[in-house]
């Protein structure tokens, strides 16, 4: 029996051992077995959630698997508090190397070693020097104005323009929330005359939040298929550059383009990471894509009718509020976990073309409340795998039972859990406008 292997024997007996559990973290990032260790990290974490230790290891995972943007945040936490330790500084610089940031990282890396000259990393130094003294030139220099293009002007060329085929039809449940999308986008669409003699305009945007895994891209694109329209995917990579100004000129030529493609859905995912609270910034660039998006929102320069900007996050409270105001995403919906029915459909899916035997899906939906989508495609996973060794062993494909599928679910805790300790606290002490009173109401919480 190997190390790792004696440490979780330990574990089975004493589950709520912190210090064993850091030890079998560490251990693991030792071994590279980084999914792993990212894991006992979080579930450590559960234990003790103020421990900064485990944040820190946590954010070193991240690293590891080149999740720079997971690892960033937890550390700008960190950073922020008093005395933070120096190991957080070196994490920090190791992270800001990975996004392409030598100059910032030299200057985390010289705080950690000022606060502990024991964590010098030779390689780490010839790391960073390296980068800062790449050829100099537009091209090379980061955080130079003006931009690597000739001309200075973006042309969002990496961005799709995409025609889905999905509608409402496609997706299990969540009428209410269907509903709300309907009055506020394709009603709308159909519908143009009744709202001009009302005076509204065709367009505006709506901010979908929950937890993750529950559909919310999903949506977003059956509503572009329910209206017909172009949809236009965003990611926050296809908007950040390291130099000054392109990043604004790329949001510009984003919504250019969908300006030009109308009817149009543009779809902003993990918007928070874009716009988060401008008083939380560290630097006037972050700030100005913010006011970038708020500019190209209001369409003061530009008409944004029969533009609809959908908008998903899992982190609504770390959204400038500047976003919520009338014109710009004045509609926020809750996308919860899917309901009984919608959790049957799912299942239904992940298992068409499988081998299966007869099941009644609909005791497993029952069976899996608070469950995300992407829990119950875990479970069908799982038992998949649980049924690979017996369909080798016996030479052909044996078919997953109700029974299988069950077993999984037992093993599984639902994602959401998480998210939901999170948001309790947001909706029940910071609340004052009432936007987050759909959460209390799933949770049964009186206000």
């Amino acid at each position: 029996m190997d190390d790792i292997q004696q440490l979780r024997e330990a574990l089975k007996g004493s589950p709520d051992n912190l210090p064993l559990r850091k030890f079998l973290a560490a251990a693991l990032m030792k071994q590279e077995r980084l999914e792993e260790a990212e894991m006992e990290y979080k579930s450590a974490l559960k234990l003790a959630p103020d421990d900064r230790d485990l944040k820190i290891g946590l954010a070193d995972a991240f690293r590891a698997q080149q999740k720079t943007g997971s690892g960033l945040v937890i550390l700008e936490e960190i950073l922020d508090s008093k005395q933070p330790p120096a190991r957080a500084w070196l994490v920090y610089a190791k992270l800001l190397l990975q996004s392409g940031q030598p100059v910032q990282a030299k200057e985390a890396y010289d705080n950690a070693i000022a606060l502990d000259n024991g964590l010098r990393d030779a390689y780490l130094e010839s790391e960073i020097n390296l980068s800062q003294q790449k050829p100099s030139g537009p091209e090379r220099i980061k955080l130079s104005a003006g931009s690597p293009k000739d001309d200075g002007q973006a042309d969002a060329a990496g961005i799709d323009i995409e025609r889905p085929d999905i509608t409402f039809g496609d997706v299990g449940g969540m009428e209410q929330v269907k509903e709300e999308v309907r009055m506020k986008i394709i009603h709308p669409l159909k519908h143009p005359e009744i709202y001009q003699a009302y005076g509204k305009k065709i367009g505006g945007g709506i901010l979908l939040y929950g937890p993750p895994g529950c559909g919310k891209t999903h949506l977003a694109r059956a509503t572009a298929g329910e209206v017909s329209s172009s949809f236009i995917p965003v990611g926050i990579s296809d908007i950040l550059d390291m130099y000054i100004g392109q990043s604004e000129r790329n949001l510009h030529s984003i919504f250019e383009k969908a300006r030009n493609s109308k009817p149009a859905v543009l779809f902003f995912d993990e918007v928070d990471a874009l716009g988060a609270s401008r008083s939380d910034m560290r630097h006037s660039a972050a700030r100005s894509i913010i006011n970038q998006f708020l500019a190209e929102l209001d369409g003061v320069s530009n008409n944004n009718e029969g533009v609809l900007t959908l908008a998903a996050t899992n982190a609504p409270w770390h959204l400038d509020n500047a976003f919520r105001r009338p014109g710009r995403f004045d509609r926020i919906i809750f996308v919860p976990p899917p309901d009984e029915a919608a959790r049957e459909a799912i299942l239904r899916l992940k298992l068409q073309g499988k081998p299966v035997e007869p099941l009644d899906l609909s005791r497993l939906a029952r069976k899996t409340e608070g469950f995300s989508g992407a829990d119950l495609e875990a479970i069908v996973d799982r038992a998949i795998e649980s049924k690979l060794d017996e369909a080798i062993r016996k030479g052909a494909p044996q078919p997953i039972s109700a029974k299988d599928l069950e077993a999984a679910a037992k093993k599984h805790r639902p994602t959401t859990r998480e998210w939901f300790s999170t948001a309790k606290n947001y909706a029940l002490f910071a609340n004052e406008s009432g936007i987050y009173d759909d959460i209390l109401d799933y949770l049964k919480i009186n206000k």
